[in-house]
């Protein structure tokens, strides 16, 4: 091979493979070491003061996209559970826990990544076909119990957090995508994408310092009842500065985290992060703190829907 194609050669693998590497960062190993690193990047001290410890469902079982983050993501949990002595957090994975006894024990509820499969995108459904031998009627019916207990409980005074992809939990229907405030539509590569506050002054983003948050992610477009904007948002990424978008966008601005009350219920949802790398951020480990605070009562602030223009 001649020097000048092979210097061309290198240089393309060079720049395939930089590009390879801000699109899919290498997945952490869950070790001592770095649970202790998470455990000293996260914070201490409650935003809000709380008068009793609060107990906490992290449901974790995906049946579609297997986000290699979920046990990371049920490891911080713990980690702000245990250091602030504020939440009892107990992980699970069985269909049995939308029961409407068990979702009672609960003052609220974590979806961690709990993607389902496609195309029906039912988390439920999805659960009941691994555990059960009903009928795909019997499976129809109770899968649409789980769904109004679910949304029961949070309109009853429960709280939501959801977490990344568990946006799709149902992602088909809309009753479900006016509870949680949108569902998933697509998302482009993975990429650095500075997300910023849409209001500095506001409790629940006050952990970024008014810089907001640079890392590694999948940008997120969401669809349904997302564009009712019944929600208040709080982080916001800037179409313009995305790549590899897959069809034209006239809102100049995508909203990436929001809260909302449902009936008597709150609900919060961020969708950073993709990746365990970003809890290498102090101010997201808050974040998530604060938004646990909100869903389950303590952090009060303005979740008035936004204003459209």
């Amino acid at each position: 091979m001649k020097p000048i194609y092979t210097f061309i050669t290198l240089l393309f693998l060079a720049c395939s493979s930089i590009q390879l590497s801000a699109q899919s960062l290498e997945a952490i190993k869950i070790t001592e070491e770095w649970k202790s690193k998470i455990e000293n990047l996260a914070p201490t001290q409650l935003t809000v003061p709380n008068v009793t410890k609060k107990k906490i469902l992290v449901f974790s079982k995906a049946t579609g996209f297997d986000h290699w983050t979920i046990p990371h993501n049920a490891e911080m949990l713990k980690i702000l559970g245990k250091k602030t002595n504020a939440f009892e957090v107990h992980i699970k994975y069985d269909i049995e826990q939308f029961e409407k006894k068990n979702l009672k024990k609960y003052d609220a509820v974590v979806f961690n990544n709990c993607n389902p499969s496609g195309p029906d995108r039912d988390l439920f459904s999805d659960l009941l076909r691994q555990n059960t031998s009903l009928s795909d009627a019997e499976i129809k019916n109770k899968a649409s119990v789980y769904e109004a207990n679910m949304m029961a409980y949070v309109a009853k005074g429960g709280g939501l957090m959801i977490l990344h992809g568990a946006i799709t939990v149902q992602n088909n229907s809309m009753a479900f995508s006016k509870l949680t405030g949108g569902s998933f539509d697509y998302h482009p590569k993975q990429q650095e994408i500075h997300v910023k506050e849409v209001d500095k002054n506001h409790p629940m983003v006050r952990a970024f310092k008014g810089k907001g948050l640079v890392h590694v992610d999948e940008p997120y477009f969401f669809k349904n009842a997302y564009f009712d904007y019944n929600f208040r948002p709080l982080l916001f990424m800037e179409v313009a500065q995305l790549e590899g978008l897959k069809k034209e966008v006239k809102e100049k601005v995508v909203y990436v985290s929001w809260i909302k009350k449902h009936g008597k219920g709150r609900v919060f949802y961020s969708s950073p992060s993709h990746n365990a790398h970003s809890m290498d951020n102090p101010e997201l480990l808050q974040f998530f703190l604060d938004g646990l605070q909100y869903v389950v009562g303590d952090l009060k602030c303005d979740d008035s829907p936004m204003k459209r223009s």
